[in-house]
């Protein structure tokens, strides 16, 4: 009986230690691809920020125009410069001639925004999403390495038992491999699968 007994753990443990490798092998790739994910999500962050900062580069200078112009008392020349505000500064410039120019500056406004500043944020939130769906994934990964280990104890113990001369030897070994089985698959049915 403890012979059959040991085959069972054997054979099950077997097709369970290859089962957590396939998995701890597909949740590593999937970090990978997390991971890749994350790092494109940057790189679409870092050149919409750098639009962003031209945009705002552009509309400075525009603006300091303006302010020279306006100084001086040229009408003319603040209405030049003023046609050629872009889109975005232009709603902001509104604004803080609305509230009575009381705040620091058409830049200061909550309404300029400009050009790629909406794309970054939002590349940028995909990329932290990716970054911590790679780590999640990466942990799986490690979660299934560690539950392979435990069944390559459970292989060991079992085939310890089998070299036993004294029968409660071989019990105790064989209990001991079962208690880690049964721990192993009871933690392996809470692990999610990827297929």
């Amino acid at each position: 009986m403890l012979e059959v007994v040991t085959v069972v753990v054997l054979s099950i443990t077997a097709v369970l230690t290859a089962w957590c490798g396939f998995e701890a092998s597909k949740w590593g790739g999937e970090m990978s691809i997390a991971f890749s994910r994350a790092s494109s999500a940057r790189v679409q962050a870092a050149s919409a920020e750098a639009t962003a900062q031209a945009a705002r580069q552009y509309d400075l200078t525009i603006y300091t125009q303006w302010v020279l112009a306006d100084e001086e008392g040229n009408d003319e020349l603040v209405r030049f410069i003023e046609e050629r505000f872009t889109d975005e500064f232009a709603v902001a410039f509104d604004a803080w001639n609305t509230e009575g120019r009381s705040a620091r500056g058409p830049f200061a406004m909550p309404d300029y925004v400009p050009p790629g500043t909406v794309e970054a944020e939002k590349s940028s939130a995909r990329a932290d999403a990716q970054f911590d769906e790679a780590l999640a994934n990466n942990q799986r990964g490690d979660d299934y390495s560690l539950l392979t280990v435990l069944f390559a104890l459970v292989l060991f113990f079992a085939a310890i038992s089998q070299h036993q001369t004294r029968e409660w030897g071989r019990r105790i070994f064989l209990a001991l491999s079962g208690v880690m089985a049964i721990v192993g698959i009871v933690t392996l049915l809470t692990f999610p699968i990827k297929l």
